[in-house]
């Protein structure tokens, strides 16, 4: 992901088939929340579909790709970074699990995945470049959080279709990701993976290392491959040992020089929870289970202090609760759609243009409102994801056990 290390199943019946939100704007304990129905959320989700594809998309006159924001700033290249591209890809995969309505954003999915492979460079380092390589762009570097997550979403399409295209793909991204492990046994903490491919790169970071081991232990369950099984345990143990500040809480990255970035985020947390989950379906270990359990407890009391979570990237969050609700369908509980849905209705509240349907934010892709700051891809496909899973998320709860 293209940004500065440093700044940057079936469930039980819930609450009469709601989930909850909070109030007032900017709560983010959920003790003061109110109920929201499926309907509500997915109404929700598609007003800021349409608002991310009438303002940020660009048609299939320009590949079928976006900008990086609107209106486009000074400093934007003509289309938008990968990064911003698979969040809005990923928002059309989450679309088509709308109740009722989802079968009309197929096609999206389908487009917005396919047209992910503009970002995709061959040869012997191959992978989704940062920025379209030619003829469309003048390329970037192969970052492997990027490449990861690319490899997610393909998991996600295939799981909703059932076409091995999608799975091919998720798998051809383990060499790539593989690439990054620093195998260099003098390092303190021995292991971990690079952010991205260059010889400078100097830091082992958890987004990547996390990420990946998500993706192969995701792999493993539907191919039973064996080798994505040993990748996942890798990647995820390096992280858990090496990485882990307190239950739930990653530290972001570390030097090779020895330092430590002490920065947490809350997809660290919950990519660690999503591996964890992903491993116990797939082995049966109890141990991951209680794991992913442990630290979804731990990241849940930190991240719903104060205002945490209106703070971090609305992306982070998106990624923090999907992984949530991934746990809560094979071990429930009801503060995991309870945090969701309060951050969901407060950020729907507090950060939204209701002229055009835009989310804005500070700078830091978080926080208050920011009336002068631009609309970017980025956010608005969060939002996007967010309530769209919310409104997967209700109508599951409301269906007969």
């Amino acid at each position: 992901m293209l940004r500065s290390m440093l700044t940057r199943a079936t469930a039980p019946v819930v609450c009469a088939c709601l989930l909850w939100t909070a109030a007032p704007a900017h709560a983010q304990s959920p003790e003061h929340a109110r109920p929201v129905s499926s309907d509500a959320w997915a109404d929700r989700a598609t007003s800021t579909y349409r608002a991310l594809q009438k303002h940020l998309y660009e048609g299939s006159d320009h590949h079928g790709l976006y900008l990086e924001h609107t209106p486009r700033q000074a400093a934007d290249p003509e289309h938008s970074y990968l990064w911003p591209f698979r969040e809005a890809a990923q928002a059309a995969v989450d679309m088509q699990e709308l109740p009722l309505t989802g079968s009309s954003y197929r096609h999206d999915a389908a487009e917005r995945v396919d047209t992910a492979e503009l970002y995709f460079t061959r040869g012997k380092r191959s992978g989704y470049e940062s920025y379209l390589p030619a003829p469309l762009g003048t390329g970037g570097d192969v970052y492997y959080d990027d490449n990861a997550v690319v490899a997610l979403t393909q998991l996600d399409q295939y799981e909703a279709t059932g076409d091995e295209r999608f799975l091919k793909r998720a798998e051809q991204v383990v060499p790539v990701v593989s690439r990054a492990w620093d195998g260099d046994t003098s390092k303190a903490c021995p292991g971990g993976m690079d952010w991205y491919d260059a010889p400078n790169n100097n830091i082992r970071a958890t987004n990547v290392t996390a990420l990946s081991a998500q993706l192969a232990a995701r792999l493993y369950e539907h191919t039973r491959d064996r080798t994505y099984l040993d990748k996942a345990e890798q990647w995820y143990g390096w992280v858990y040992s090496c990485m882990r500040k307190a239950p739930g809480l990653y530290v972001n990255d570390r030097g090779d020089d020895g330092s430590t970035n002490e920065t947490l985020w809350t997809y660290n947390s919950g990519s660690m929870i999503g591996t964890a989950t992903a491993l116990y379906r797939g082995t049966g270990n109890a141990g991951y289970l209680k794991k992913a359990v442990e630290d979804a407890r731990g990241s849940l009391a930190y991240w719903t202090e104060g205002s945490r979570l209106h703070d971090q990237p609305a992306v982070f969050n998106a990624f923090y609760f999907k992984d949530l609700l991934d746990l809560d369908t094979v071990r429930p509980n009801s503060a995991y759609p309870k945090a969701m849905s309060a951050y969901a209705d407060s950020t729907y509240k507090s950060n939204r243009d209701t002229s055009t349907g835009l989310f804005r934010f500070q700078a830091s892709n978080g926080g208050d409102y920011d009336p002068t700051a631009p609309a970017a891809t980025l956010n608005q496909s969060a939002m996007v994801q967010i309530f769209a899973t919310l409104a997967d998320a209700t109508h599951q709860r409301r269906q007969p056990s």
